[in-house]
């Protein structure tokens, strides 16, 4: 097993941006709440990185964790970027307030990675990350420079990754990206553990059904999920918004995208299915997925997922879905409760 499930079962895992100052600011003693919270509720498995607030929410992270045994719990963190100290860095950085004062620059390089993790283990006060993740290395991000960072990834960056894994330094290695291609990209190339996929299969996005799924559920590569409220649309629907400017995966959200989740959200209704509950717990149906991360920014967000994940759905809301194609017939749905 590579993620630590709840100590009660549930397969839901803490994400870490907030902790970073993720749109908003929130202060050491809220950090130390919420990661006290998620800890106390049963949450073992806690995802970070340097990108969240250059390195605040790993400093967070690990002085919450401080004092834990080091066995009960999975921690990953990120490569790709590293932290250079600038006096005159802006405060907002990337979506991030009042960060560190840093800025960001990117490498893939087996130097630059075997950099990254070291830093991130004198943040976090560890000797040892359970995940390393490669972090936006897709085409997205990267744009024409995509062949080459591609190439240093397979080139560099893994081979330097799997020997530091034989160091001793993390014990697995897979890529933390929000796009299906780069996933699909580096596993006809090379070995992976793990991924950590954000918004690309959640109760409206399947992207990564057809392909990727399959994929990794053939090779062993097991899938931790990110951003499966797609940047909150799922978590507050669209019936009520009145106008207000709606987000779907960091942007704004095409019309499409608010008509299918309109949809599933008359859908829930029928069913008094709350819509949080369907969207935390629709993708943990896929075999190849171990864990969904929730990022709360405060304590009572941690605890209404994993209300919500827990909540009895009817087997006959998820049929509903199906034979309205609001989920594709090769999607596996959430076994009736008790099973």
């Amino acid at each position: 097993m590579i993620f630590h499930p709840m100590t009660h079962g549930l397969r839901l895992g803490l994400g870490c941006a907030p902790l970073g100052n993720l749109f908003a600011a929130i202060d050491d003693d809220a950090a130390l709440a919420l990661i006290r919270r998620a800890w106390d509720s049963g949450c073992r498995s806690f995802d970070t990185a340097p990108h969240y607030g250059n390195g605040l929410s790993e400093h967070r992270l690990g002085q919450g964790l401080r004092g834990r045994d080091r066995d009960d719990f999975t921690l990953s963190s990120k490569v790709g970027r590293l932290l250079r100290p600038d006096a005159s860095a802006p405060r907002a950085q990337n979506g991030y307030v009042d960060v560190l004062p840093f800025v960001q620059a990117w490498d893939y390089s087996a130097r630059g990675v075997r950099r990254s993790v070291e830093d991130s283990l004198q943040r976090l006060g560890l000797a040892r990350l359970d995940v390393a993740y490669v972090h936006d290395c897709d085409a997205g991000v990267h744009g024409p420079d995509y062949p080459r960072v591609l190439r240093q990834v397979v080139e560099e960056a893994l081979p330097e990754l799997h020997r530091m894994r034989d160091e001793g330094l993390l014990r697995h290695v897979g890529l933390g990206v929000n796009d299906v291609q780069v996933c699909l990209d580096v596993l006809a190339r090379a070995e992976l553990d793990c991924l950590l996929l954000a918004g690309r299969y959640s109760l409206v996005d399947h992207t990564a059904l057809a392909e990727l799924l399959p994929v990794c559920e053939q090779r062993g590569v097991r899938i931790a999920l990110g951003g499966v409220f797609n940047s909150g649309i799922l978590a507050t629907g669209v019936r009520g918004s009145a106008g207000a400017p709606l987000r779907f995966n960091y942007g704004r959200a095409p019309q499409h995208w608010i008509d299918r989740v309109a949809a599933v959200e008359d859908a829930c209704a029928r069913h008094a299915v709350p819509l949080r509950a369907a969207a935390l717990q629709f993708p943990l149906a896929h075999p190849a997925v171990d864990i969904v991360l929730l990022g709360p920014q405060d304590p009572s967000q941690w605890d209404d997922g994993v209300a919500m994940l827990g909540h009895a759905v009817p087997q006959a809301f998820w049929q509903a879905l199906h034979a309205a194609g609001l989920v594709p017939p090769a999607a596996p749905l959430p076994a009736p409760a008790g099973r």
